[in-house]
């Protein structure tokens, strides 16, 4: 059973100079277990494609389906509980200003009513695992921005989700830090979780030598697993 599959998907917006359409027939089979790289260049669909997956967005056209499920059809009452599946990693981390590192992670812990003893055991286990043991009591504006992508890294995988969504994780990091969250993006991989990883950061391609699935003007133009070109 595939993890997550696009079929014949078309995303289109209305705005003041028309309908723009970010995605175009696009057709996607991600399995459990892999690490597949989505790329292209700013306004290449990465975004759509990536808010789609845990139907934070609909298609205009064709279907999304995690699993045996079509995304389109949750009900809004039930989709907080349908991204249970996933963790979200983004550009600009998202983290709450007023909490610590430790409330950070712990929040989404509470979210969806975790105990607080397995809060307490939990939550320490995954800051030494992503590299911030010592950090717990730090607010979000005492942290450079690989501390806070890790924080957002351990906040998104702490519930243990099946598919792991980062969407320009290191758009704003070092080339340094920024193998440094792939590096744990690959960690987490190894243990079982899907992971889609959308980014335009030729380096860190070329280094993870995963699944690359290429977009180009809303159509995806290659998957270099299947070493073949769809247009």
């Amino acid at each position: 059973m595939p993890a997550i599959v696009f079929r014949n998907v078309e995303k289109s917006y209305e705005g003041k100079l028309g309908t723009f359409t970010a995605l175009k027939d696009v057709n996607l089979v991600i399995n459990p277990g892999e690490f597949v790289c989505i790329v292209g260049k700013s306004g290449a669909g990465k975004t759509t494609m990536t808010r789609l997956i845990y139907a934070n967005e609909t298609p205009t056209k064709g279907d999304v389906y995690f699993g045996k499920r079509k995304t389109s059809d949750i009900k809004r009452k039930h989709l907080p509980f349908f991204r249970r599946n996933f963790g979200t990693v983004f550009q600009d981390f998202k983290l709450l200003p007023q909490k610590t590192v430790f409330e950070n992670v712990s929040y989404a812990m509470e979210l969806i009513g975790r105990k607080s003893e397995d809060i307490e055991n939990e939550v320490p286990k995954i800051l030494e695992i992503v590299g911030l043991k010592g950090k717990e009591d730090k607010y979000p504006s005492q942290l450079s921005g690989g501390e806070k992508q890790k924080v957002s890294l351990a906040r998104a995988i702490i519930n243990n989700p099946d598919v792991i969504v980062a969407d320009e994780p290191t758009g704003n990091l070092d080339p340094v830090t920024s193998w440094d969250i792939v590096r744990l993006l690959v960690k987490i991989n190894e243990l079982g979780t899907t992971v889609v990883l959308a980014t335009h950061d030729k380096t860190v391609v070329d280094k993870l030598r995963k699944r690359v699935v290429t977009l180009d003007g809303g159509r995806i133009v290659n998957d270099e697993e299947q070493g073949k070109y769809i247009v």
